[in-house]
């Protein structure tokens, strides 16, 4: 509870009490504003003394130019104001469940040796920075622009402050103001965004808007692998995506690669895998990984190839024609079939040397 004592001299100035509403686990009330956002204002004691030092014949405390009390006869019709005190020389009321509307100047007045005597006190009602409204969760294509805001209350007024919440970009890691504008967004740019406010009177409230950048197939990782008779191998195609993507693959002529007893594609997330469980002479060649979602499509080619147990003969074949390769590195290359080419003139292969 808060409590004022207040002097009977003429020259006694205006007082200011500020008030704060502060969480309480014993009791609250709810107050509805005009604007229609709900207030919840838990219980706060206030209590207003006036503290007399002379023979008193008459004495009132008003609110406005409302009347509260006259000696011990209460005028006002709200419950939650009390007399605690009237004696000749305290006049005290209470207030409890203190609200915005209980904000204003309080006047306690008496009569002593036939003089008026008046004090008065002002009570400042604080109100913690709260959130009432904010952007719901976003989904944009990359290139587009974003608007966000956040609308907060409170008394005193609170600032509002955007935060960046992985940090890796510098001009957003803190925006003040309610609203946040992101021009031509990147996809690096997808993330929470969180809305802070604050004023001083209660721990910040904050809440965060998710933002989903959507853009198009990039694969990330495709190498060429190397492969035994006989033993296992895998072909990896990774890819990058909002919406996560689709995968395909496909051989050199462009049959689709389906399922058998040898060879298994397993989809992962941002990966599909092509699994090789016993490697035969039909396995060896090229293989397009083809992944899309709904704003476009990706592909790459990567080369299956054969690995020799004797690496001493072993050169770099030019393709530079698709039909047929011959290309001498040691003597000669042996010719490679078009199924084990590359569709790209710059494609590398590896084929046996014999000295």
């Amino acid at each position: 509870s808060y409590q004022l004592n207040m002097s009977t001299t003429p020259a006694c100035p205006l007082i200011q009490l500020k008030l704060a509403l502060t969480p309480s686990a014993s009791a609250s009330s709810k107050l509805e504003l005009a604007n229609g956002a709900a207030h919840l204002f838990f219980l706060v004691l206030s209590s207003h003394r006036c503290r007399i030092d002379e023979e008193v014949t008459h004495k009132a405390w008003l609110n406005r130019s409302n009347i509260l009390f006259t000696g011990t006869d209460k005028w006002s019709l709200d419950k939650r104001v009390t007399l605690v005190n009237s004696n000749n020389s305290d006049f005290s009321i209470h207030i409890s469940k203190v609200q915005v509307t209980d904000e204003g100047p309080y006047t306690c007045t008496f009569q002593a040796y036939n003089k008026p005597r008046i004090t008065h006190v002002y009570l400042i009602v604080q109100v913690p920075a709260r959130i009432v409204n904010i952007s719901k969760d976003v989904s944009v294509n990359e290139g587009e622009n974003v608007n966000l805001f956040c609308l907060a209350v409170g008394r005193p007024e609170p600032t509002v402050t955007w935060k960046d919440q992985k940090c890796k970009l510098p001009f957003l890691a803190c925006f003040d103001g309610e609203f946040l504008d992101i021009t031509e967004i990147k996809r690096q740019q997808g993330e929470d965004y969180e809305c802070i406010t604050n004023n001083g009177v209660a721990p910040p409230d904050k809440r965060k808007v998710k933002v989903t950048v959507n853009y198009p197939p990039m694969i990330t990782d495709v190498k060429n692998m190397p492969a035994q008779l006989g033993k296992t191998a895998i072909l990896r195609c990774e890819a990058m995506a909002v919406p996560t993507a689709s995968f395909e693959w496909y051989r050199d002529d462009h049959r689709p690669v389906e399922n058998d007893n040898t060879l298994r594609i397993k989809n992962e997330k941002t990966r599909s895998l092509l699994l090789f469980t016993n490697v035969t002479d039909k396995h060896f060649g090229n293989y397009t990984c083809f992944a899309s979602n709904r704003l476009g499509a990706s592909n790459a080619s990567m080369l299956l190839f054969r690995k020799l147990s004797h690496t001493h003969g072993v050169r770099m074949c030019t393709h530079t024609s698709s039909r047929s390769l011959f290309h001498h590195c040691c003597h000669f290359c042996h010719p490679i079939s078009p199924s084990s080419v590359l569709p790209s003139p710059l494609s590398l292969l590896i084929s046996s040397c014999h000295h």
